[in-house]
């Protein structure tokens, strides 16, 4: 049975799941929710999401959310030999590691600059640019974390592409390409690293649209 995706075609977390199963071959049915009009604050969607976000999956009637937590659970059902999360405990550890640096180091500051400089506007409303500014200076000043991971290994949780790596994606797309930020192309190993797991061909599926 194909795994169906509830979610928006360019939502970031939509494609954070779609690219996951892009690199398992994991066919997929995205079944649209249009953000616009609310669909996703439904009552009919919030039985299956009850906070009204996307995305959801249902693989054969089980249903979950977060694009993280699916992300795991694709990886664990269907690429267990992967290496997208390790089999190694100490390799396992690392991965959680940059799993965790990914969401404490990166994603809140991507995510609020996005906020600010895009989503907001999409919604009428008028963004915070000093606001989106002092949070591009903090993001800048987390990569010099990034650059020394990054200078002694190709990947944030070794020499081999994991799920924290991946997770990036979206929104460091959006900062880089949408916004033309160089946060993540200003220095020579975190550029590096970005040039690679952006280039990789199931981004280049669906960084336009799962």
């Amino acid at each position: 049975m194909t795994l169906k995706l509830f979610g928006a075609k360019t939502s970031t977390c939509t494609r954070r799941v779609a690219v996951v199963c892009k690199e398992l071959n994991i066919p997929y049915e995205l079944i649209p929710i249009d953000l616009p009009s609310g669909q996703h604050k439904s009552e009919e969607y919030r039985q299956k999401q009850p906070f009204g976000q996307v995305p959801v999956i249902d693989d054969n009637g089980f249903i979950l959310f977060e694009s993280r937590a699916i992300c795991r659970y694709l990886v664990r059902k269907y690429g267990k030999d992967s290496d997208l999360i390790p089999a190694d405990l100490e390799k396992e550890a690392l991965f959680e590691q940059a799993s965790s640096i990914e969401q404490h180091n990166f994603d809140p500051y991507a995510y609020g600059i996005a906020t600010e400089k895009v989503f907001k506007l999409r919604r009428g409303l008028k963004g915070n640019d000093e606001l989106a500014a002092n949070l591009q200076e903090t993001l800048v000043g987390k990569m010099k974390g990034y650059e020394a991971i990054l200078e002694n290994q190709k990947y944030l949780a070794g020499d081999t592409v994991t799920l924290a790596d991946l997770f990036h994606l979206p929104y460091g797309t959006l900062i880089t390409d949408g916004l033309h930020l160089d946060v993540l192309t200003a220095t020579p190993h975190v550029s590096r690293w970005w040039k690679d797991i952006s280039s990789r061909a199931s981004w280049q599926a669906v960084k336009d649209g799962a």
